[in-house]
C-alpha cells in the first residue's frame, strides 16, 4: 500500500512540474508572439495602431519522439488583432530554442479546390 501511495505521489509531482515548465515556456515566448502578430497585422491591415489580445495558447509536442529521434517543442498562440476598424486572427508559432516566431493567417492554409 505504501509503495502504491509513493508511486502516485511521484506521478503527481512530475505532472505538476511538467505543467509549471510548460507554463513558463508559454510565458517566455508570449511577448515575441505578440510582437510577431502586431507586425503581421500592421502589414496586412495597412494600419499602425493595432491592439493584440491572446485568445488561446498551448504547447505543441513534437510529432516524433524516441531514443534516436527528437522533435521541436512549439508554443502556439491564437492572437486576435484589431485596428482601423478591422480585425484579424493569427496563429503564431514559436519553436523552443529559436530566436523568432512566425504568424500564419488570416485566411485558408490551402485552397482545396481542384
Amino acid at each position: 500500500m505504501l509503495k502504491s501511495f509513493a508511486l502516485l505521489a511521484l506521478s503527481a509531482a512530475l505532472a505538476v512540474a511538467g505543467c509549471a515548465s510548460q507554463a513558463q515556456f508559454l510565458a517566455s515566448k508570449q511577448p515575441l508572439a505578440m510582437e510577431t502578430a502586431v507586425s503581421r497585422a500592421q502589414f496586412d491591415m495597412e494600419c499602425q495602431e493595432v491592439t493584440p489580445v491572446v485568445l488561446s495558447s498551448d504547447v505543441i509536442q513534437p510529432t516524433y519522439q524516441g531514443p534516436y529521434v527528437g522533435g521541436i517543442w512549439r508554443a502556439e498562440y491564437t492572437i486576435g488583432v484589431t485596428g482601423c476598424g478591422r480585425r484579424h486572427t493569427y496563429v503564431v508559432v514559436c519553436p523552443q530554442g529559436g530566436e523568432g516566431c512566425f504568424a500564419a493567417g488570416p485566411g485558408m492554409f490551402h485552397n482545396w479546390q481542384p
